[in-house]
């Protein structure tokens, strides 16, 4: 995060990396006009406060579509949690009301609207291994990361964005050097490329809320080559190279109860 901006948002320039963690959304036309949406999360609002319906009337207002849809959401991306979860189902909605409607609007076409609904709506159209610069809209795609092993380990709470950016104290933000990790990236460096990985909110969050440092280090003395706590928190990865360092990593974290959701998934590139 490299400073605040006077619309309110906050320059950044950092790496984003897809995983192989989904939700599911089903999106079928109806006679009836307008936007039916359901989830199987009760305390997830259904209407115009939500991302999907937002990206589905963006476009068939854009468009003038006089038919409906029924989209059907089921969550397994931890809410809350710094994975980008709504973004990713706001893109994945665009995409499919392109598809549906033949509206053919190519991938930077349905960016451009995207960055109207999210800061990371766009990177979660394009996924794989991006350079995210701006509010996150300007991408810069980057060669694909290690197809490392994922445990995604999420406390029994949440970390709202907003709340995560008023615990920075942005002028005492010790910056990670962005550029020697894509350095050590193209040069397949990844002793090296493993020191640079920094998350500036960790800190403040972990003073806040320790269970997050707890859950690092119990991935790590369990064979992670590297734990970090992703986007604005609170949900912790650990990166394996080995299946077997993974259960055992999953087994342990799962014995002490500190997570309420935890997740074995990999590393997924642009090309797959």
């Amino acid at each position: 995060v490299i400073n605040k901006r006077k619309d309110g948002y906050h320059n950044v320039k950092m790496v984003m990396q897809q995983v192989n963690l989904y939700d599911k959304i089903y999106i079928l036309k109806s006679k009836t006009r307008g936007i039916r949406l359901s989830s199987n999360k009760k305390n997830l609002p259904c209407d115009e406060r939500n991302l999907v319906y937002k990206a589905a009337k963006l476009l068939m207002d854009e468009f003038c579509i006089k038919e409906g849809v029924s989209i059907k959401l089921y969550k397994k991306i931890p809410m809350e949690a710094g994975m980008a979860g709504g973004s990713a189902d706001c893109a994945a909605t665009l995409i499919g009301i392109n598809k549906i409607f033949s509206l053919n609007l190519t991938m930077e076409e349905l960016m451009k609207r995207g960055e109207k609904l999210g800061a990371d709506v766009p990177y979660c159209i394009m996924g794989g291994t991006a350079l995210a610069c701006g509010i996150g809209e300007k991408l810069s795609p980057l060669p694909n990361f290690y197809k490392w092993k994922v445990l995604v380990c999420k406390p029994k709470f949440g970390i709202s964005t907003k709340e995560a950016y008023e615990g920075l104290k942005l002028d005492k933000l010790i910056h990670p050097c962005i550029d020697e990790f894509i350095n050590n990236l193209n040069a397949n460096n990844k002793l090296e490329l493993i020191k640079d990985m920094k998350n500036v909110f960790q800190e403040g969050m972990e003073e806040k809320y320790p269970v997050i440092q707890e859950i690092i280090e119990i991935l790590e003395d369990n064979g992670a080559i590297k734990a970090m706590m992703t986007g604005s928190g609170p949900t912790v990865f650990g990166l394996f190279e080995h299946e077997e360092m993974l259960e055992k990593a999953r087994k342990c974290i799962r014995k002490t109860r500190k997570c309420k959701e935890i997740y074995v998934t990999e590393i997924l590139n642009r090309k797959e």
